[in-house]
């Protein structure tokens, strides 16, 4: 038998908590973590993807030598951190030379291996080498555009994977409503061929165009690099039919006496109770009332004066 430990505080509850599953999922935490062996590229991009996701990301400066993804036994290190982080998400760097600076990037599902998509990283430019005014740089934890270009994105199996990984990786927490002058940068992935894609961060700047709508313009910020897919696997569909299920909408209490025209709309009934008027509370002033009550006095009073006289006649 397993022993089940159980939170003896406040803030192991409310973690746990925190962890237990949702109806609605808040945004992915991501864990970013280096290999046996890296370059100083591979640092580099890293370090400045942690940059752009840092208030949702998790870093680990250390080389992880058991960590060997698309390998049997290489892949359980990964999920245990994955379940001490709290991280759907992970981003793994290596160097060898056979697949030089090498870049994983993964989703889990129950903190197990969902997909991995692996690609190298090539023509990188960091964000220094770039030149552009500061005011523009986007602001930490903002919400970005994503834009997907090519039609590889759409024909190209390995690519059409890509997209879905770096959607999850790049957009945060999902929103329903979002303020323009919040949106300050713009992830751009275009498909140059069937398997490299150029990747660059942009900072947007709005300008006056006449119109309610502002005009947009582009400045780029970096970092920018070619991805080169080399691996990808998919989850089986045993396994995506399961992390694809949605909780069931609650049914809607049934509403008594309501009906629904095309015409008319919503139709409703209203039960009125019959009004007893004889048994209603009446106010002490009113004249009707005070008029009643004398005459009953005066009836009364008659009554007992007769009833008087007939007491007095009997007992003669």
């Amino acid at each position: 038998m397993l022993k089940m430990k159980t939170p003896k505080t406040g803030k192991a509850r409310r973690e746990l908590d925190k962890r237990a599953p949702k109806l609605v999922e808040t945004g992915k935490k991501t864990l970013i973590l280096h290999g046996t062996k890296t370059s100083g590229v591979l640092n580099n991009v890293l370090t400045q993807i942690y940059q752009l996701k840092k208030e949702s990301a998790v870093r680990f400066s250390r080389k992880n030598e058991d960590v060997r993804p698309f390998e049997s036994g290489g892949e359980a290190s990964l999920e245990f951190f994955s379940l001490k982080t709290d991280c759907s998400m992970f981003v793994f760097g290596s160097h060898s030379k056979k697949r030089p600076d090498n870049l994983v990037i993964g989703r889990t599902y129950d903190h197990h291996i969902y997909d991995l998509v692996e690609v190298g990283v090539e023509n990188f430019k960091p964000l220094e080498s770039f030149s552009y005014d500061k005011k523009l740089a986007p602001k930490a934890g903002s919400k970005p555009f994503i834009a997907f270009i090519g039609e590889g994105f759409d024909s190209v199996e390995e690519l059409k994977h890509l997209k879905e990984v770096l959607l999850d990786l790049l957009r945060g927490e999902v929103v329903e409503n979002l303020n323009l002058a919040g949106v300050d940068r713009a992830y751009i992935c275009t498909a140059v061929s069937p398997n490299r894609v150029f990747f660059t961060h942009c900072a947007l700047r709005l300008k006056r165009s006449g119109t309610i709508v502002p005009r947009m313009e582009l400045v780029e910020v970096g970092p920018s690099m070619d991805f080169v897919v080399r691996r990808h696997r998919l989850p089986n569909e045993r396994l995506r039919k399961e992390a694809m299920k949605t909780a069931k909408d609650k049914a809607k209490k049934k509403e008594k006496n309501v009906s629904k025209d095309v015409i008319e709309g919503k139709i409703g009934k209203v039960y009125i109770p019959d009004q007893k008027v004889g048994e209603m509370a009446l106010p002490n002033k009113a004249k009707g009332v005070k008029r009643e009550r004398r005459e009953a006095k005066l009836r009364h009073g008659e009554g007992n004066k007769h009833a008087s006289k007939r007491q007095k006649e009997d007992s003669q």
